[in-house]
């Protein structure tokens, strides 16, 4: 009898197992909600939307964009760390994802509050000024700081934010305390770069996408871009190292997250459909044409690349005095 119940419970722990199998394998079975933690309009929600149709073309299941903004991202990162980790929502995530524990927000952390899909973009940070600055090149902007003299530089975001840390980690390769920088934080780039040539400031950080109209226009002058090597799209602008001789890189990142606890299967499937989507020429064509860069990681170079990013930005909000 007791051999008998024994192999009864052992039947039905198969077929629950079999069950959740089949289950994960068979993932997506209805329609997938992509949270994305900014507004509509935005550089983040554009990659969401190009990215949700072409995994419900992969997948076939509608995923659905939903925008979830407030606290500079968190409203929407929260969403998805503590959304049933079925599957069935995910998430884009961004650079200020870890930003909210240092500077004591949230206990959020890109390695440990979710599961990682993918990085399919990053863009580092650029320096602009007016066209008709004084400033003629980045080394002149920053011995002006060096000295003293008073400099409004825009954020082009909240303080914290990867625009904010990108130019004040250059700043500390400089040996230019941030803290001593007069940084006016804005709503974003769009409205920093606007301040900067309406005269309220007279630097902005943003990526170089998003100033390019202004550039095109004749308003705006891009000094260095905060990375390794120039960016094709944007070959006239020199980076750090070319320009003051201090190889940084800092910028803005987006990558695909699940919540913590999503079945392998499911994560699995995921990042094989957005690995074979950002191969295509569709994606490729949509990234180059508004100059977002492609930049790709997933498994443990994914792993790699969240944990040492953790890591600097908080060194850097704590050197300029924004960490708890």
């Amino acid at each position: 009898m007791l051999a008998k119940r024994l192999r009864l419970v052992l039947a039905g722990c198969a077929m629950a197992l079999t069950a959740v199998t089949s289950a994960a394998a068979a993932w997506p079975e209805r329609p997938v909600t992509v949270v994305v933690p900014f507004a509509a309009g935005g550089g983040t929600d554009a990659t969401a939307r190009i990215l949700a149709s072409l995994l419900q073309r992969e997948l076939g299941q509608p995923f659905n964009v939903v925008n979830r903004p407030g606290g500079n991202g968190l409203v929407g990162h929260t969403a998805v760390a503590q959304a049933e980790p079925n599957g069935y929502t995910i998430g884009i995530a961004t650079t200020e994802l870890g930003s909210y524990k240092p500077m004591g927000l949230a206990d959020l952390t890109p390695t440990a509050s979710y599961t990682p899909i993918a990085l399919y973009n990053f863009d580092p940070a650029a320096v602009h000024v007016p066209a008709e600055s004084k400033f003629k090149d980045l080394p002149s902007l920053l011995q002006a700081l060096k000295s003293g003299e008073r400099v409004r530089i825009s954020t082009g975001g909240p303080l914290g934010g990867s625009w904010h840390s990108a130019f004040s980690l250059l700043l500390l390769k400089q040996g230019i305390n941030p803290a001593t920088v007069a940084f006016v934080p804005s709503n974003g780039a769009a409205p920093g770069l606007q301040e900067m040539i309406s005269g309220g400031v007279d630097a902005t950080a943003s990526s170089l996408p998003e100033a390019k109209p202004l550039v095109d226009a004749g308003k705006v002058r891009s000094l260095a871009v905060v990375g390794l090597q120039r960016l094709t799209t944007f070959p006239n602008v020199p980076t750090t190292k070319e320009a003051v001789g201090t190889e940084v890189t800092g910028g803005a990142w987006r990558a695909i997250m699940a919540p913590k606890g999503t079945p392998n299967d499911v994560r699995d499937r995921l990042v094989g459909a957005v690995e074979k989507i950002v191969a295509t020429e569709e994606f490729k064509k949509f990234m180059n044409d508004r100059g977002f860069g492609i930049s790709w990681a997933k498994g443990r170079d994914l792993d790699t690349f969240l944990a040492e990013n953790e890591k600097s930005l908080g060194d850097t909000l704590k050197a300029v005095g924004l960490a708890k």
